[in-house]
């Protein structure tokens, strides 16, 4: 039985960074950054105002009151270049660049202002409220380094480069297959035997929470030939497949007979409740397969373990890795010998203290799975979690 940190090797290595494209700044939220970003110029670009005030010269201001005759105002974005000399001052605005001859910004409310003239009560020491060229970075600096994430912070950098493009790791798009002849589209009336498909449904948004593109086939009935055209049809159109159900032991487990003779793909156990049924491997376009078992607490678990990490990568991020954290246990409950164990929980109290969402491994609860704010993560060498014990939570989206 291989373990689960093996197992989660073995998903990772069937991952890498897809190509890289160019994209609109508009259209570059939520990718990953290719190449290290740097700047040519300073940035800020010219010393400027961070205060609505006065540029003047320090000489001018140390005999206070004084007036001053105001030569020029200037607002952010002037693109004039007057000489602040003695006797003057230019009314400025922040971020507007500092005039030349002046060294020192006082703020408006230390002044008074007349006709063409302006009165200085107190003034600041030099230099204290200009912004100055280059202290932010300079040429050379790398301003957004390969492999960062695209959010505000970042996109914001972007833009201060001038760059109105920039080249990224294209979003995966990744194939969400159910299978099971007792499933059927929510909305769907219902027979005795037969359920909503949760699981296509499930996975699609697991995948768009990790920054995929999810491409959601319906269910597929358990016939083999079916299945086998639906994976043969999407191989070489995505980046990864990944199905939930029909790959444990039993008579009607179409996943694993659909692939039984594929040598790119393997079935085995992962010592690892719940989601002990794995498979894994590429389908002869090369395209990555990940067959998950089909109960729906399972398919939560396993893709998190193992299908999460590898879109990560994919997309072109180092780090792989849920938030984690360590919390206590509200009460106790039963952990299977030998395996690892994934335990939905929830948070009870304000002292990172967690709850199980349901006794028992419970993978088929999926109203329950609902209430899940994080997966504890119990090694196979526990037996029993106690009330009070500590135990190690990953941050995830139910």
């Amino acid at each position: 039985m291989r373990s689960l940190t093996e197992h989660r090797g073995a998903a990772l290595a069937l991952a890498s960074p897809l190509p890289v494209v160019e994209v609109l700044l508009d259209d570059a939220d939520g990718l990953v950054v290719a190449d290290d970003l740097r700047t040519d110029e300073p940035l800020p670009r010219w010393d400027n105002s961070a205060m609505d005030g006065y540029a003047v010269r320090q000489a001018d201001v140390v005999d206070l009151p004084t007036t001053l005759r105001v030569v020029a105002d200037l607002p952010a974005g002037s693109a004039d270049e007057p000489v602040v000399g003695p006797g003057t001052a230019a009314r400025i605005m922040t971020g507007a660049p500092v005039p030349a001859g002046a060294d020192t910004i006082v703020p408006v409310e230390l002044t008074d202002a007349g006709t063409g003239t302006v009165l200085v009560r107190e003034a600041p020491a030099a230099g204290v409220h200009v912004r100055r060229a280059g202290e932010d970075a300079v040429p050379g600096d790398v301003v957004v380094a390969a492999g960062t994430l695209l959010g505000p912070a970042a996109i914001a950098a972007v833009a201060s480069l001038g760059r109105a493009t920039v080249r990224v790791h294209r979003r995966p798009r990744v194939a969400v297959v159910s299978t099971g002849d007792e499933l059927v589209p929510p909305g769907t009336p219902l027979r005795r035997g037969q359920l909503p498909d949760s699981n296509s449904w499930l996975l699609a948004s697991a995948v768009r929470d990790a920054g995929g593109t999810p491409v959601r086939i319906g269910p597929v009935p358990d016939d083999v030939d079916a299945l086998r055209s639906v994976l043969a049809d999407l191989d070489g159109t995505v980046d990864a497949i990944v199905t939930s159900g029909g790959v444990s032991v039993g008579a009607y487990d179409v996943v694993k007979a659909a692939l039984a003779d594929d040598p790119g793909v393997e079935f085995l156990a992962v010592a690892v409740q719940p989601g002990k049924p794995q498979g894994l491997g590429r389908l002869p376009g090369g395209t990555p397969i990940y067959t998950l078992p089909g109960n729906p607490v399972s398919s939560f678990a396993s893709f998190e373990m193992f299908v999460r990490p590898a879109i990560l990568r994919m997309r072109g991020l180092a780090d792989v890795e849920r938030p984690s954290m360590s919390a206590v246990a509200d009460e106790g409950w039963t952990t299977p010998p030998g395996r690892a164990q994934l335990m939905p929980v929830r948070w009870v109290g304000p002292d990172r203290v967690v709850r199980a969402t349901a006794r028992g491994s419970g993978s088929h609860l999926v109203a329950r799975l609902a209430l899940a704010e994080g997966l504890a993560v119990i090694p196979a060498e526990i037996d029993q979690v106690a009330a009070g014990d500590r135990v190690t939570v990953l941050k995830v989206s139910p």
